[in-house]
């Protein structure tokens, strides 16, 4: 079960079963399935208070990916303040929709695996979340 859930925010505009199933296609061309997922849509300073709290960090982030998969089974909770989302989008030049798909997979990647913490395994990332993106961009058409 994928849920989308608002936390201090509005829910944003998006087609959530169009973006269920996308996640769910993704996961599956890397081996799993989806448990529960669970998309927790928030501001600036309640990412910042969730990556204090639980992270020890003192910094605004886009996403914050928590991991309860097992070896087939992918779940987690993912935290993504929209404010950091859509200032990077402004920042970048992008559409704000495609830089929400960008986070929103970039956690489910995570939750596969991939990690981002390296120059080779951040370029990995990227590589992955472009193709994850042309998949989502074809189910439009």
């Amino acid at each position: 079960m994928i849920n989308f859930i608002n936390d201090s925010v509005a829910l944003p505009e998006l087609d959530y079963k169009k973006v269920g199933n996308w996640i769910r296609a993704v996961a599956a061309g890397y081996g799993f399935d989806t448990g529960e997922i669970n998309y927790i849509f928030c501001s600036d300073e309640r990412i910042l208070e969730v990556n204090r709290q639980f992270l020890g960090h003192d910094y605004y982030t886009d996403v914050i990916t928590f991991d309860y998969s097992t070896s087939s089974r992918i779940a987690g909770d993912i935290y993504i303040s929209l404010e950091t989302v859509g200032s990077n989008a402004e920042q970048i030049g992008e559409a704000f929709e495609n830089e929400l798909f960008r986070i929103i997979i970039h956690g489910v990647l995570h939750l596969t695996g991939q990690a981002d913490k390296t120059p080779e395994t951040k370029a990995q990332m990227t590589a992955k979340e472009e193709k994850a993106l042309t998949l989502i961009n074809n189910m439009n058409k």
